[in-house]
Formats: structure tokens, C-alpha cells, sequence
């Protein structure tokens, strides 16, 4: 059996390594981006990309358009990679090496790297491009509680995933006319205050194109600061596209491997799979989850997300006893039923 990539993912790479020179010969040069990551005291995950920027400064007339499109999603999408960059780490006194894959990504673990729980900030740099800090959330041993959040009409109204209407809200609209679930970011931050220093993990099956434009949104809707993973709408190693519900399922085993011992509070919508998609994972891992809180989209939202004006599931099925399945409209409503909950305190 050939262990070479998929035809459209060399593709794929020999059009970036295009692009890359081309941008190189106009003066562009190599800028690190650094994804929100997250880790224990046994180990970090640093997230990133190393991507061509323009060489130098916009005229007055450039300025201005910068400014008009730099608020417009389809600008997130105009990125030139930089293919298998050499980059280097230094934590912990160490300095580790590693490259970016076809797509110009680097998901690096870390071990001994000696920082302490809380928020810490981890410098990373290309061969040509000047050093970057990555955001890296430090989970204490003791810490027995989590959140993981699906983003998607859950803590933003995209009204996914009609496809005209996903492409205005995500390539056309300015991104401060974006909007957020009402009381959604209250009901993090309460639960965060009564789990002080817990994970809470954004996943989403949306481009990591999109996650300086996440970071925006959450601090201006208040939400707390966690990792955001993504992923790259490109083709894979074995097919053409990737499959949303596969990245979620990966991710949140992923989880359950790097926080051992936290259980978590499962935040979706009923306007997707996310309810399907949480029963399986409580019946594989039912001693990770806590409970499932499912916010209610109306059915103009239902309409809009995907052609019918009731919800894809109606109820969990096969959930392991004593996880319990919690629905309301809004954050507040969810709040007020888990708020006192036994199984969150």
C-alpha cells in the first residue's frame, strides 16, 4: 500500500510552494502566528503557523484599505504558508527545533518544560522572522473540572451551515457586527469562578484562518480566554476534504488523554450533531463527562442553520447513567439550571 499523501494534498503543497516564492520575490517576509495552547505540569501543546507577510509599510491609500478589509472575514483566507519551516522553542531552558508541515502549521509538544499553573507565555521564532509568544494555559494537577465549548451558534451566532449565509457571516460581515449567544459568556465565567484556574477549550470545525478574529470576539463579549482548535479546511493525506465530526471526536479523546483526571461540562447547540456527538463520546469516555448543556436555537435559526424549523436531535441517547442532559435558549437559562448542580460542584 503507497504511504504518499492523497493526490490533491501534493497538490496542494506544490501550489503553496508557488505561492511562497512568488511573495518572496515581492519583498514578503516570514511571521509567526501563535495559536492559544494549553498543557500540565507533565507536558505543553504549543499550536501555530508560519505564514509570508507584506516587507513594508502601506502608502495613505493602502492604510485605509487595509483598515476596510482587515475587518472583513475574507481577509483571514489570503494567506501565503510557509511550507516545513524550520522553527525553534525556548522553554524550560530548552530550545527545541521542529519544522511546519505542507500547510505551514506546527503542533509541537513540550516536556519538562518547568513553568508553573496559570497563564504563561512561550517564545517561538522562524528562521527569518522575529520572535512571537505564545499564550499557553498551565493546568494545576489538582484541577478536576473543565469546559469544552463548541463555538458555532453556541457562543456566536453564525448560523452555519447554510452555505450563502455561513459565506456572508464568514468571508463579507464586518467582524464587530458579529453577534454572541446572550448570557453564554456569564455562564462561563460563573462556572469559571466556582472552578477557579479550569480549562475551558473552544473546538470548532471552522479554519484556523479564523482564530485571531475568535480571539477578538471573545475578549469583547467577555468570554474567557482558552485554546481555540481549529482546523485546515484543506485536503487531508487520504481524501479531498475533512470531516467536521471526526476533528471534534479526535479532539475531545485528545483531551481526555492530556487532562487525565478533569471530567467535563460538554457545551453545544441542537442546530448541528453536537448532542449525537457528545452522547458518544460520554458513552466511550463516561467517567471524563460531567454533564451536557445543549443551548436551544429558534426555530428561525433552526430554518436558517439547516432547513428545518425543529432540532436534528430531540434528546441524548444511551447517555451512561448520572449524566445529565441540560437545554435552554440562552446562557442564562443554562445557568440557572446548572448552576447548584452536585456533579459541577
Amino acid at each position: 500500500m503507497s504511504t504518499r499523501p492523497f493526490i490533491a494534498a501534493r497538490i496542494e503543497e506544490v501550489l503553496d510552494r508557488w505561492v511562497e516564492r512568488v511573495m518572496r520575490s515581492f519583498g514578503w517576509r516570514e511571521q509567526v502566528i501563535c495559536y492559544t495552547g494549553y498543557g500540565t505540569a507533565a507536558s505543553l501543546r504549543l499550536l501555530g503557523r508560519v505564514v509570508l507577510v507584506p516587507g513594508r509599510a502601506h502608502t495613505g491609500i493602502g492604510r485605509a484599505t487595509e483598515e476596510f478589509v482587515r475587518r472583513r472575514g475574507f481577509r483571514n483566507f489570503f494567506t501565503a504558508a510557509v511550507v516545513r519551516a524550520a522553527i525553534t522553542i525556548e522553554v524550560g531552558g530548552q530550545v527545541i527545533s521542529t519544522t511546519t508541515d505542507r500547510g505551514g502549521y506546527f503542533d509541537e509538544r513540550v516536556r519538562n518544560h518547568g513553568l508553573e499553573p496559570g497563564w504563561r507565555q512561550v517564545p517561538v521564532r522562524s528562521a527569518e522572522s522575529a520572535q512571537a509568544l505564545a499564550d499557553v494555559h498551565i493546568v494545576a494537577d489538582d484541577q478536576r473540572f473543565g469546559i469544552i465549548s463548541d463555538i458555532d451558534d453556541t457562543i456566536i451566532t453564525t448560523l452555519l451551515p447554510r452555505p450563502m449565509i455561513a459565506a456572508w457571516n464568514t468571508f463579507i460581515r464586518d467582524e464587530s457586527a458579529r453577534q454572541a449567544v446572550p448570557g453564554m459568556a456569564r455562564l462561563y465565567t460563573e462556572l469559571l469562578r466556582q472552578h477557579p484556574g479550569a480549562p475551558v477549550v473552544y473546538i470548532s470545525t471552522g479554519a484556523w484562518n479564523t482564530h485571531d478574529f475568535l480571539s477578538r470576539f471573545l475578549t469583547r463579549h467577555a468570554y474567557p480566554h482558552g485554546p481555540r482548535l481549529m482546523t485546515d479546511w484543506g485536503p487531508t493525506n487520504t481524501g479531498w476534504f475533512r470531516s467536521g465530526p471526526a476533528h471534534k471526536r479526535e479532539t475531545m479523546l485528545q483531551l481526555t488523554r492530556d487532562f487525565p483526571e478533569i471530567r467535563w461540562l460538554l457545551v453545544g447547540d441542537d442546530g448541528q450533531h453536537d448532542l449525537a456527538l457528545y452522547s458518544e463520546f460520554a458513552q466511550l469516555a463516561p467517567d471524563r463527562v460531567r454533564a451536557i448543556a445543549i443551548r436551544q436555537l429558534s426555530p428561525a435559526e433552526q430554518l436558517l442553520a439547516h432547513g428545518s424549523a425543529t432540532a436534528l436531535e430531540e434528546e441524548g441517547r444511551g447517555l451512561p447513567c448520572g449524566i445529565g442532559v441540560y437545554t435552554a435558549p440562552d446562557g442564562r437559562g443554562l445557568l440557572a439550571q446548572l448552576r447548584d448542580l452536585p456533579e459541577l460542584t
